[in-house]
């Protein structure tokens, strides 16, 4: 989700689930270390509860980071061990990891001595030719050892060889009897799954398999489902009823971005996805497309793309300000 699940991208979900746990994308150690830090791990507190997903594997840098993460705010420190990019292998972490359980768990033994927040690990059900339950089950077995908090584990294995990101999303077979399996072999582990779960009636019936699911790339695709999260899941009453009602709780937050100095097309690139299904939306992310990117694009360009729009419900969105 690199680049995907930004700032911007969280706190408009934030405004319709106020439950889900947001995770940030995948920030590697270097970045923070040696880069704009602030850029990296400042956030909004309304976008709590939040995890920081760390991507590295040297046991300095990484104890660097997570205690850089406690400090700046954060719930949760997550360490990717699934990542199949070209740009993790060549740093040896992400996916990579999966050949080296006991670095893993090395890696999170020290973060829980350095941090007081929870530890928990992303990773797949295998890797390469390391793909048996048995090696798995060692995997869990050793981080279970180290102490880690809860484990995420994406339901497919992955190829470091032979196929791109975006393959290995999808060649591999989803396999979710094994990461069940793995939850009753250990009953105390808390352990959320990941990979292929597009739509909250999926993620109803993995919750009676396990302890929580995380959605990627359906949840960015078609972000307004999350607005049914508190009622389906929490049994908690929705934020926000309507798209129009979200778009006057975000218009705020925008334009005070849009004061900082924030281009728009930095925010406006995370809602095209938001009308998805809704009368108006291939105008809307025209509009959006041609104009949020040109210097000096104010909150009119969202104005021009949302007039016009009417939900299925019937209610016009509108534009100008979104008067309540």
């Amino acid at each position: 989700m690199m680049d995907w699940t930004a700032r911007h991208a969280r706190l408009c979900y934030r405004l319709m689930s106020r439950h889900t746990r947001l995770y940030t994308e995948m920030v590697t150690t270097g970045a923070i270390l040696h880069g704009d830090r602030s850029r990296h791990l400042r956030f909004d507190a309304r976008e709590q509860p939040l995890a920081l997903q760390l991507g590295g594997s040297q046991r300095a840098d990484v104890v660097k980071c997570a205690v850089l993460g406690q400090a700046w705010g954060y719930d949760e420190i997550n360490l990717n061990c699934g990542c199949p990019s070209d740009r993790v292998q060549e740093g040896a972490f992400g996916a990579c990891l999966m050949r080296k359980p006991d670095l893993i768990a090395d890696l999170v033994k020290a973060m829980k001595d350095a941090v007081d927040i929870p530890v928990t690990v992303k990773t797949r059900i295998g890797v390469d030719e390391l793909d048996s339950y048995e090696h798995l089950v060692d995997l869990v077995s050793t981080l279970v050892e180290a102490g880690v908090d809860a484990l995420i584990l994406h339901a497919r294995k992955a190829l470091l060889t032979g196929l791109s990101p975006a393959q290995n999303r999808s060649i591999p077979p989803l396999d979710y009897a094994r990461v069940y399996r793995i939850k009753q072999d250990f009953p105390n582990l808390p352990l959320i799954i990941n990979g292929g779960i597009d739509t909250l009636e999926q993620t109803q019936q993995h919750l009676a398999q396990v302890d929580g699911v995380m959605m990627g790339r359906a949840a960015y695709q078609n972000p307004w489902q999350l607005s049914q999260v508190d009622p389906l899941l929490f049994g908690q009453a929705a934020p926000v009823q309507s798209r129009a009602e979200l778009m006057r709780a975000y218009y705020p937050y925008i334009e005070a971005e849009l004061h900082a100095g924030t281009r728009l097309n930095a925010i406006t690139r995370h809602l095209l996805g938001l009308f998805q299904g809704e009368r108006g939306a291939r105008r809307y992310r025209r509009i959006i497309s041609e104009r949020a990117h040109r210097l000096g694009a104010g909150l009119e360009v969202l104005d021009a793309a949302l007039e016009g729009l009417i939900e299925m419900s019937g209610e016009p969105v509108s534009g100008a300000r979104l008067p309540a």
